[in-house]
């Protein structure tokens, strides 16, 4: 169920998939659209559902459109166009003492893709999502002759509307956004294991409060809300004195093939959940690690999606507004234990009280649950309608970059300004998501 394919080109687009080396081919593609026909800008294809996808449309790539027009290393500004990637961002900006001001769990996607998605981190009760820190960029229509200049001075509804708007007011040509300053590519981490969900407020509102980026796993299968067990890791940059360390990041590897599909059952997620709790002995431990590991992990392993052989799997990603208490996290554990399913990576983050600049955007303040659930058909997406439902009865909502299945009613729910983001779309811009939810 894993749609995007992780950077592989959907073969399912049998319009056409355009592949653009300057900008001016993509205003010549608006104009040679058949009628029938839109197209959906696509950068790295790491969204976990069809967001990205435009079937039976056409895809224009933006991958090749990619250059850093400038790198201001003094205030700490970078003005580059929407197919950079984050990884060739981080590789100019670290060794200048720079760093992204969020990052999502994947440096493998594009700048325009980041603020589509108005992508957010291990950091956001501090530095928000980030669309917080996009100065400008300017956008292409069908519509317009000519970019428009968008920020939250000019043309200010479609700036907030193209934050967090998946894709589908225009295409992102360029972007200017303000960076991190850091000393170093260290992180000074803190892991802590916790038991029960009053444990992992508490630790949040200490250290993760304390601390620049927190995050936290913890085995599905532990029990309720009142007893799961965990780790809550925090981090914060490393100061001068860590500068003389030499910590090399890892080397990636590859998953060589597609995992059958007996691999993936409840007895070994069980065993893996209970091994991933264990590795750590005691309950506290501070270690120095480099910046790869602590904010992609996954990035290690090429084509880890392999593990869930080739039926794949599907990501669901919820918040619950605090307001909202910890019943539906206790409705939504249950569930997983009563349907045999279960997740080998469960996150579990809060997200703080900064107030996102898109009308679209996913996060508000509450807990969000972040689970990947092997693809079992009728039976993973009977599971899933549940949490929906749960999720809408909490004042909740679905994260749209990693959804294909919810319905158009749950959207609408989800996310009331809907009709308003409506009016900005661009008329020749579509894609397989946003025609699922308001077919």
């Amino acid at each position: 169920m894993n749609y995007s394919s992780f950077g592989s080109y959907p073969k399912s687009t049998p319009s056409g998939i355009i592949y653009p080396k300057w900008h001016d081919e993509t205003l010549l593609a608006f104009k040679e659209l058949k009628k029938d026909d839109s197209l959906l800008p696509y950068g790295m294809g790491r969204s976990y559902g069809d967001s990205c996808l435009n079937n039976d449309h056409s895809l224009l790539l933006t991958k090749s459109l990619n250059n850093v027009i400038s790198f201001d290393a003094i205030n700490g500004n970078i003005e580059c166009e929407s197919g950079c990637t984050f990884d060739e961002i981080l590789q100019l900006i670290v060794p200048k003492g720079w760093f992204l001001p969020v990052t999502p769990g994947t440096r493998f996607i594009t700048v325009g893709g980041a603020i589509a998605n108005d992508i957010h981190g291990k950091n956001h009760s501090s530095a928000g999502n980030f669309g917080n820190h996009v100065q400008w960029f300017c956008l292409l229509r069908s519509d317009y002759e000519q970019e428009l200049y968008c920020s939250q001075d000019m043309n200010q509804e479609l700036y907030m509307a193209t934050i967090g708007g998946l894709g589908l007011t225009g295409i992102i040509t360029k972007a200017c956004f303000t960076l991190k300053k850091i000393h170093n590519p260290y992180i000074n981490v803190d892991s802590i294991k916790f038991k029960g969900i009053d444990e992992f407020l508490d630790l949040s509102e200490t250290l993760g409060m304390q601390k620049e980026y927190s995050v936290s796993w913890f085995d599905c299968y532990s029990g309720s809300a009142s007893n799961i067990k965990g780790l809550f890791t925090a981090g914060t940059c490393a100061d001068q004195s860590y500068s003389d360390n030499n910590i090399a990041a890892p080397k990636s590897i590859t998953f060589p093939f597609d995992a059958p599909g007996l691999l993936l059952n409840t007895l070994t997620i069980k065993a893996f959940n209970a091994l991933y709790y264990h590795k750590q002995l005691n309950k506290a431990k501070a270690s120095i690690q480099h910046y790869e590991p602590f904010f992609y992990p996954l990035d290690a392993i090429d084509k880890w999606n392999r593990m869930y052989g080739k039926r794949g799997f599907v990501q669901y990603q919820n918040i619950i507004p605090f307001e909202s208490g910890i019943e539906p996290i206790n409705d939504i554990l249950s569930l997983i234990k009563k349907s045999g399913e279960g997740s080998f990576l469960v996150v579990l983050k809060t997200f703080g009280s900064i107030e996102s600049r898109g009308m679209m955007s996913f996060p508000k303040p509450g807990i969000t649950l972040a689970m990947d659930f092997p693809w079992h058909g009728d039976k993973t997406a009977t599971l899933l309608d549940a949490f929906d439902s749960i999720t809408a009865e909490a004042k909740g909502r679905v994260y749209p970059a990693k959804d294909s299945r919810m319905s158009g009613k749950h959207f609408r729910q989800y996310y009331p300004n809907w009709e308003r983001f409506m009016q900005y779309k661009d008329p020749c811009i579509s894609s397989s998501f946003i025609r699922r939810v308001l077919a």
